[in-house]
């Protein structure tokens, strides 16, 4: 009996850890995903990784220290002029935090604009799941001067 107990908290603690794992991989896929279409100026799959809600908040502050209160609107109905038009990014230095439903994520961002210019940032995006599948509900992001660190 004393066996059947450890081998149940032993499954069910590598369960846990399996859906952990599987979270994990499907919050970055949509961070990935977020930060491209972004990139790519699709303002339609953009906003389907955005669940506002009435608590979403988006922070933006700059190298310069000017910081903005974006509207969380503007992250599923952007000006598309606002949206770049090409170029990449790559996240790096992912910390997750999953629990139930909820997540808080933190990266860093390297963007690179068409004619060659980099962005760097930190960021933490809140993230929720919504039937199923994982969104971003809020996001606070740091510009920052990688020569000024």
């Amino acid at each position: 009996m004393k066996y059947a107990c450890l081998f149940l908290c032993l499954f069910c603690c590598r369960l846990s850890q399996a859906q952990s794992a599987n979270d994990t991989t499907a919050i970055k896929s949509l961070l990935e995903k977020e930060s491209q279409t972004w990139r790519a100026g699709d303002v339609k799959a953009h906003a389907a990784c955005w669940q506002i809600k009435p608590y979403s908040r988006v922070l933006v502050s700059l190298a310069d220290g000017r910081c903005f209160d974006v509207p969380p609107q503007n992250m599923i109905t952007p000006d598309p002029k606002q949206m770049d038009k090409g170029g990449s990014s790559m996240n790096l230095k992912y910390k997750f935090h999953v629990h139930d439903n909820e997540a808080w994520v933190s990266h860093d961002e390297i963007s690179t604009a068409p004619n060659g210019q980099r962005t760097y940032s930190h960021e933490m995006r809140m993230l929720e799941k919504v039937k199923g599948n994982w969104k971003l509900v809020g996001q606070s992001i740091h510009i920052y001067n990688p020569a000024a660190k």
